[in-house]
């Protein structure tokens, strides 16, 4: 071959500005076409500090008696895109309730009503969750209370999933939900004319995304433990307010 029929044979293999480009753009198509895993649920412990069940009954008629229970435990498994892999497993710790007033503490806590000396817990374990829509959900599963495991049904709302604003700064997720039950169905039958039946519970709970085995982190996060760059320079909330407590 002569040298300048090797020389155009040469240069007319050699890529244009245009074929590279092109090269380029369908590799970067190829890629965006390629199957992303999903991230899954990520695993959170409920906060005990700022986890509530406020609990109503009717009180002979005249009104509804309200009680709180603080101090419960649990893990979540919870994925804000997809209602129907959350998992929850909480327990509640009964002999914390208060009612207002110790004796009446005692009354319900007592072996007739809720016998919180044999049965100083409830727990609850969520068997199906149907989302509503990207905030909301029906959650079923069975709640043991008195001993006795039966169907309860909550009606959540998805409030928040975002780092907590204060130390350590964990990514945190809230939630709502109410619920109705009858005492009769656990077993908790004294004093019908003056205690109702109908049970309503009113729900406020938090849970802080865990690490480690397990605990899947969603993707394109930043670490929930990693603080603002400007973490120490937080205001409260007027010059003449002390710093708020971490429990916060």
């Amino acid at each position: 071959m002569a040298h300048g029929s090797y020389q155009s044979f040469c240069l007319s293999f050699r890529p244009s500005r245009f074929g590279t480009a092109l090269l380029g753009a369908a590799g970067l198509a190829a890629l965006a076409s390629a199957p992303v895993a999903a991230a899954g649920p990520a695993s959170y412990a409920i906060d005990p500090v700022h986890t509530r069940v406020v609990f109503l009954v009717e009180h002979a008629g005249f009104s509804r008696a309200m009680g709180a229970i603080s101090g419960s435990s649990g893990t979540l498994r919870f994925d804000r895109d997809d209602w129907r892999s959350a998992r929850l497993d909480v327990t509640v710790p009964i002999t914390r309730l208060d009612l207002g007033d110790a004796k009446w503490n005692a009354a319900v806590l007592a072996s007739n009503l809720l016998d919180g000396e044999r049965h100083p817990d409830a727990r609850f374990v969520s068997r199906d969750v149907t989302g509503v829509d990207a905030e909301h959900a029906r959650v079923c599963g069975e709640l043991t209370l008195r001993g006795v495991t039966g169907p309860v049904c909550m009606d959540v709302t998805f409030n928040a999933l975002k780092r907590h604003p204060l130390p350590p700064f964990r990514r945190t997720a809230g939630f709502s939900a109410t619920a109705t039950l009858s005492r009769k169905a656990f077993g908790i039958t004294a004093w019908p004319s003056v205690i109702g039946d109908e049970v309503k519970l009113l729900i406020e709970a938090e849970a802080v995304r865990q690490r480690g085995p397990g605990a899947d982190a969603e993707s394109g996060e930043a670490p929930p433990e990693a603080a603002p760059a400007d973490a120490d320079k937080i205001p409260p909330e007027r010059e003449s307010d002390p710093p708020p407590p971490s429990s916060l």
